[in-house]
């Protein structure tokens, strides 16, 4: 009778482990889960909108699209400056490192990711449509632009 006794408490106790266990360990799974959802999660802003909400987009990454300005192109050695504007005339300063895709070019729109770093929107990934494709999808936001194609 004595094994039996102390096998009950033993049995308890690691009953206890187990379920303090799968609490930790679904606890970290629900961090890791809302983690990369919150990085997976990138917000999509208009250059109007961006500049407006400036503030409280802070350093987190989105992305941001509008019209890149036509002799606003500086290329350097590892990365591109150039300006875009939206579509009521709000006006970024982006500094781009990384690969340019071929169609990029000044009066096309673009859209890029990355974060509000001091005065300029720091950008790791550029997307660009071709103009009539991206017309006939958005006609609402090419054709607003001033002087837009």
């Amino acid at each position: 009778m004595t094994t039996t006794a102390q096998a009950r408490p033993r049995t308890q106790m690691g009953r206890r482990r187990n379920l303090v266990a799968g609490v930790v360990i679904a606890a970290a799974l629900g961090f890791l889960l809302l983690r990369a959802v919150g990085d997976a999660t990138v917000y999509f802003k208009t250059a109007d909108e961006a500049v407006a909400e400036r503030d409280s987009l802070g350093d987190r990454r989105f992305r941001i699209e509008g019209l890149v300005v036509p002799g606003s192109l500086r290329d350097g050695s590892s990365e591109v400056d150039f300006t875009i504007r939206g579509q009521q005339g709000a006006v970024v300063n982006v500094v781009h490192r990384g690969d340019v895709p071929e169609l990029f070019q000044p009066d096309i729109p673009v859209v890029m990711e990355g974060r509000f770093v001091g005065e300029n929107f720091e950008s790791d990934r550029i997307l660009v449509k071709h103009t009539n494709e991206y017309k006939a999808k958005n006609p609402d936001r090419v054709e607003e632009y001033p002087g837009g194609p």
